[in-house]
């Protein structure tokens, strides 16, 4: 059963994840799966909007804030709102990364890295699924 708790949170069993969500959007947000590069549909989709993540909803990125990285996934240099996004350290991979989660449903969203243009010099680096794009009409 759904629920969310006092401090915002968003929990759901495993079994609600995976009603709610498509099998490339529960593996990404529930299980940290990372979509093949250059496959996602917001990679190179210039529609103009607010970026929601696609677990519960929760504004994360802006489309003023998305640029054309080269690396194969959209990419923003900050979130829409900082407290919407927390980060871990992730040391997967043989290599050490920083996570970036939606900080309502601890949905995995990709990983920032020191390289993104200026003023912030961040990229992050953030999978399709993920995400939704509430458009700017």
């Amino acid at each position: 059963m759904s629920d969310t708790k006092t401090d915002g949170k968003v929990r759901k069993s495993e079994t609600e994840w995976r009603k709610e969500l498509t099998p490339i959007q529960y593996a990404v947000l529930r299980e940290k799966a990372t979509e093949r590069p250059f496959t996602g549909e917001y990679e190179h989709d210039p529609r103009k909007g607010t970026y929601v993540c696609a677990g519960c909803g929760q504004t994360l990125f802006e489309s003023d804030q998305k640029f054309d990285s080269g690396c194969g996934w959209p990419s923003f240099s900050k979130p829409a709102i900082e407290s919407h996004v927390d980060e871990e350290r992730d040391m997967s991979h043989g290599m050490i990364r920083t996570e970036v989660l939606c900080s309502k449903c601890d949905g995995h969203l990709g990983h920032v890295f020191n390289d993104g243009p200026g003023p912030t010099g961040l990229r992050y680096c953030i999978n399709s699924a993920a995400l939704k794009l509430n458009e700017k009409k």
